[in-house]
């Protein structure tokens, strides 16, 4: 296509001579996907390819500033394009002041995210925020900048350079869907400028926002309830999803693709090498929907991957899409043809339905999300996880809770009420956004006060609580795809009740589940004779068992054992069948055993439906053998392979 090569040449000259050839060959590799999709959202604007030729030429520009330490990581990594799905991946989650004080301070915990085992840091938000109310930073007031308040670029580069000589990735939150009311486009469209007001929706009065309000959600019904917020300066309705301050970008304006494209480009020139594309789902409205997961904001990701492809390939894209079961694959991208997406997806829903096991005490929920997702398409990978910063969303599994004949309203309403703290539970976890005692209310919460640690009274008690935590660490450690530990969960950390008496916090319980690190606990990690220390040994060892074994690599099959004993969860990773002579490989194969009860269970291990018999087996976590029977105690997991 002459206009294909007319871009390229153009962006060649911004660009020193000793990359052109690789540059040349990316190009040629991602062009067509990148035009095809920019072509659908804007190819009907006027001077469409001329802006195309702008924006290439912009990207070329950023990609010429790119130091040689990065462009030798993309060399690497292009060369081995699965590098992030092995089982030696791990990801850990913090707030930079509540994990190290500031991003300096990160530097000084290096050494224990090593201990863990962690090649990925995910470090909340960090860009330069609103001031005032921000929720916790997603609020962006300016994609260059840091928050003063945690450092400046110089820090950010220095530490990006530590995590690096430490094989660490480090993760940006990237917010696409919307930026806070005092980011210079907002303070410009209030200012009257035209080409800065049309980066935003906004109506002169109620009549369209009422038509799209009847297909609308609420994100925060109780804090920030309906869609749009009126704007005193602007005499006019913006839409804002989540928080009035929030102001979603009109991607319909191909100017909002072209300076978001660039601002990510900047930050990965910065060191940052993946990016948590926040609220993915909402980023094209369309009237008559829910506004959520239209083709168009796929299509937007597919052409944002495809430009990353070009001037950074070194950088992961992860979506922040907390959907169904059913609409998670797309957010990869499609295969037929194949147009890849995202790297990474969260599953939320095994994470909620891991959790909603605890609480049934029965694995049905858990086995019907995992029969209901599909194979990872090559060079991808899931990021399975227990807890983050946000309220655990139980209509992310409704699909799921609506299987085995029950009335998912009710089902779902039971799993809240029972993490809220209802009669007779171990959780000591809120409600969020509680204004409708019929509703499903998300729940909040660190990992330790939901399995139990709140509670417990007994050493028993607490021995039972630990054994939750690890269960739900070790789903999953086993399940496939790179797992992640939120800040704290190693130690047993504990709610932040004082959250309350913050008044920018006191009406959203997600702060909960931000506190401070424990120093003390943290300290006390090495001494199994406390706490923290003795839950810090056993999730080490569950991590070191996981790095020896290849078959918990992400893109391994998975088979599930589905039987009788709901109790227990069941499944094998990386049984492999030869073709030739329709025989398997068990020795390549890993047996998870979890008991989701209260109460010790026997499983006869030759009657699950393996596709090859095994007569003897090693538990991978404790080396002991078994051979027919096995009784798993309450809220117990065993790794089993077969012993040689």
């Amino acid at each position: 296509m002459p206009l294909l090569t007319n871009i390229l040449e153009q962006m060649l000259t911004h660009i020193p001579v000793e990359r052109h050839e690789v540059v040349r060959a990316r190009f040629n590799s991602s062009a067509q996907v990148l035009f095809d999709r920019l072509s659908l959202l804007y190819g009907q604007q006027a001077n469409f390819e001329d802006w195309v030729i702008q924006l290439m030429t912009r990207v070329a520009n950023v990609h010429a500033q790119r130091s040689d330490e990065l462009l030798s990581l993309d060399a690497q990594r292009e060369a081995n394009p699965n590098w992030f799905t092995q089982q030696t991946m791990l990801g850990y989650c913090a707030y930079v002041d509540r994990f190290a004080g500031t991003l300096q301070g990160v530097n000084q915990k290096i050494d224990h995210l090593a201990e863990l085992g962690v090649t990925y840091l995910h470090l909340l938000p960090f860009l330069r925020a609103r001031a005032g109310d921000n929720d916790g930073g997603f609020a962006v007031a300016s994609y260059n900048e840091i928050e003063p308040r945690l450092g400046n670029m110089d820090d950010l580069r220095d530490l990006t350079q530590h995590l690096r000589d430490r094989g660490i990735s480090l993760c940006s939150d990237f917010v696409l869907n919307h930026v806070a009311d005092d980011h210079p486009w907002a303070l410009a469209a209030k200012s009257g400028s035209s080409k800065e007001l049309d980066y935003f929706y906004s109506y002169a009065d109620r009549t369209q926002p009422d038509i799209y309000e009847r297909d609308l959600g609420q994100i925060f019904p109780q804090a920030a309830p309906g869609n749009f917020s009126f704007d005193a300066t602007l005499h006019r309705w913006v839409w804002t999803t989540f928080y009035p301050y929030q102001w979603d970008l009109n991607y319909t304006n191909p100017a909002v693709f072209e300076e978001m494209a660039l601002a990510l480009l900047e930050l990965s020139n910065n060191g940052v090498e993946v990016f948590r594309l926040d609220s993915t789902a909402f980023l094209w409205k369309r009237a008559g929907t829910n506004c959520m997961n239209q083709p168009e904001a796929h299509w937007i990701l597919q052409a944002l991957r495809s430009i990353v492809a070009i001037a950074a390939p070194g950088v992961l894209l992860k979506a922040e899409a907390i959907v169904p079961t059913a609409q998670l694959p797309a957010y990869f991208g499609t295969q037929n043809p194949a147009t890849p997406e995202c790297h990474l997806a969260y599953h939320s829903s095994l994470m909620a339905a891991s959790w909603g096991a605890l609480a049934e005490q029965n694995a049905e929920l858990i086995y019907n999300v995992m029969q209901a997702t599909p194979p990872l398409p090559d060079q991808t990978s899931w990021l399975t996880y227990i807890r983050c910063h946000d309220d655990i969303g139980w209509n992310v599994i409704r699909p799921e809770a609506n299987q085995d004949n029950q009335n998912a309203q009710e089902r779902l309403r039971h799993i809240a009420q029972f993490f809220a703290g209802a009669a007779n539970s171990f959780a000591r976890g809120a409600s969020f956004q509680a204004s409708d005692a019929n509703a499903v209310h998300g729940t909040n919460g660190m990992s330790s006060a939901l399995t139990g640690f709140a509670s417990a009274s007994t050493p028993q008690e607490l021995e039972l609580a630990q054994r939750r935590l690890l269960l739900l660490y070790g789903v999953s450690f086993c399940f496939g795809g790179m797992p992640l530990i939120y800040m704290g969960d190693e130690i047993a950390q504990a709610n932040d009740e004082n959250y309350i008496n913050v008044p920018e916090y006191a009406n959203d319980s997600r702060w909960l589940q931000r506190p401070f690190l424990d120093q003390a606990a943290f300290n006390a990690r090495h001494d199994r004779a406390t706490q923290s220390g003795n839950l810090f040994a056993q999730l080490c060892h569950l991590l070191e068992r996981r790095r020896s074994l290849p078959m918990l690599a992400a893109a391994t099959p998975i088979t599930v054992l589905r039987h009788r004993n709901s109790a227990l969860l069941t499944f094998v990773r990386g049984e492999s069948t030869n073709t030739s002579t329709n025989t398997s490989n068990a020795n390549n194969a890993l047996l998870f055993i979890g008991n989701f009860s209260d109460q010790a269970q026997t499983l006869v291990l030759n009657q699950l439906s393996l596709p090859s018999p095994i007569n003897s087996w090693l538990d991978q976590l404790t080396q002991q053998h078994y051979t027919d029977t096995i009784v798993i105690e309450p809220w117990s997991q065993h790794w089993l392979s077969a012993a040689t």
